[in-house]
């Protein structure tokens, strides 16, 4: 698939049938922007499962923090990688490995890799890279 435009409809589908989200990178810290995407997320009625291994155990917005996917005690819909671009390979390598795949991987701005973006299709996960769901879901849903 080319990431430099999406269809509309590609991400629109993608916002309307996700459910649950697990947030790679979540922030404890307000100022930072996986915060408040978790926070807009949330907003919008998905369940959100963060994920960061230094806040392990804790909370954010109300939600445990999970050191990595596979401790995130059910499936997810889609993985949202608030981690730098040379990251998203190992984070299609965990996501793979679980029991059940997501349906998604949404690389947030700046995060693209389209060798880690194909290895993903390739296992039938759609992708989305170097867009942010907080910035589409306004745009594309209203």
């Amino acid at each position: 698939m080319n990431h430099d435009n999406y269809d509309p409809a590609y991400i629109t589908d993608i916002l309307k049938t996700t459910k649950t989200v697990a947030l790679l990178g979540a922030s404890p810290n307000p100022d930072r922007p996986s915060n408040s995407v978790m926070r807009f997320l949330l907003s919008k009625g998905y369940r959100v499962f963060p994920v960061n291994p230094g806040q392990a155990g804790k909370e954010i917005h109300g939600q445990k923090v999970y050191g990595k996917l596979a401790d995130i005690p059910e499936p997810v819909d889609m993985v949202d990688v608030f981690r730098a671009a040379e990251y998203l390979d190992g984070v299609v390598e965990e996501a793979l490995a679980l029991p059940q795949k997501p349906k998604v991987i949404w690389g947030q701005l700046s995060v693209r890799d389209d060798d880690a973006a194909a290895k993903a299709e390739s296992a039938g996960v759609k992708v989305v890279m170097d867009r942010c769901p907080a910035i589409e879901y306004p745009r594309l849903m209203g």
